[in-house]
């Protein structure tokens, strides 16, 4: 149990507000949920989403965090698979419902009335929160917290649009961007045994990409990215991970027979994609939502088992702040986490 009743935490006091750290109550869960001791917290881009308060149903003050690692610390009365102690993770996914269409068909992620964490509900920027014991994934002991947080988020995107897709070992998949999200993608798809291939402007992170697991780096710069694709074969995938629309655009014509963009970096403008290129190759565009707590505790349990790690840089939870402005501006390689 918590040794106070108070807590440090950063709350988002109104929209497009500056962090504010408080200190406020601990909070006690409802009979559904748990209570969990914050360790690690990563800080992701879609934290925007709470800091300039354009999520529809947010309500202020919003403490926001959805990569929470820790242990559970208190445990609601009805719940049962739960215990104190345990070493838990709570990402993007905060809940569902049960009862609506799509969670009767055992589609949670797309349930009706799911609840995302740190929008719907106080996240994980504190040294306590509360989750519903649904949205709960077990931690292997043998991830370090904070090399975990990000994989809750960033770590479950990557990992479960891969497997997900139509790419079997030895396929041609490319990773374009090769930043928070890509920098796993990378490291998942050589795990998981495909001919992987780095896109990324310039050459700055062509020994990083080779040493992240790419058999193949392209400067997109240099040399038309669908040209190289082609070159090795057509990708069967090519994960999207940089919020670009011309990024996403320039790697359709690299798609071999039946291949797939799976975007799941978002860019703010739409993506135009010329239809003739997809039909001559039976090619798709898709995006990619993250997962619920299963998929995250997939994710979590094939990187301890393949060894897959985040590169982070971790920051005090009084330094949430400068963590977030440093993550906006891409000066944080790759990830940023709050230890409170």
């Amino acid at each position: 149990m918590s040794e106070s009743d108070t807590m440090r935490a950063v709350e988002v006091p109104e929209a497009g507000a500056d962090f504010d750290v408080v200190e406020k109550p601990v909070p006690e869960p409802d009979a559904d949920e748990v209570r969990i001791s914050v360790e690690a917290c990563g800080v992701c881009h879609s934290d925007e989403m709470t800091k300039e308060g354009v999520y529809p149903r947010i309500e202020f003050p919003r403490v926001p965090g959805h990569e929470v690692v820790g242990r559970i610390d208190a445990v609601g009365e009805d719940v049962e698979e739960w215990e104190a102690g345990e070493r838990v993770g709570v990402g993007w996914h905060g809940g569902h419902c049960f009862t609506c269409d799509a969670c009767r068909r055992g589609d949670f992620i797309n349930c009706e009335h799911a609840e995302v964490t740190g929008l719907d509900f106080d996240g994980g920027y504190a040294e306590y929160t509360v989750a519903p014991h649904e949205a709960l994934a077990a931690v292997p002991d043998e991830l370090d917290a904070a090399d975990a947080a990000p994989l809750l988020c960033a770590g479950i995107t990557t990992f479960n649009a891969l497997r997900n897709s139509d790419a079997r070992p030895g396929d041609l998949v490319a990773v374009q961007g090769v930043g928070g999200l890509g920098h796993l993608g990378i490291q998942y798809a050589h795990a998981a045994g495909f001919e992987v291939v780095a896109l990324s402007r310039g050459t700055e992170k062509k020994e990083r990409a080779l040493a992240l697991g790419a058999d193949h780096y392209v400067d997109t710069e240099a040399t038309a990215a669908a040209e190289e694709l082609q070159e090795l074969g057509g990708a069967s995938v090519v994960l999207a991970t940089a919020p670009s629309a011309p990024a996403i655009e320039s790697v359709v014509g690299g798609l071999g027979a039946d291949g797939e963009v799976i975007a799941v970096g978002i860019p703010g403008e739409p993506v135009g994609v010329h239809a003739g290129a997809l039909v001559g190759v039976r090619g798709s565009v898709s995006g990619w939502a993250s997962g619920t707590a299963r998929d995250s505790q997939d994710t979590l349990e094939f990187s301890a088992l393949r060894d897959v790690t985040p590169e982070i840089e971790t920051f005090d939870l009084g330094d949430a702040q400068d963590a977030y402005e440093k993550m906006l501006a891409s000066e944080v390689r790759f990830r940023a986490v709050l230890e409170p």
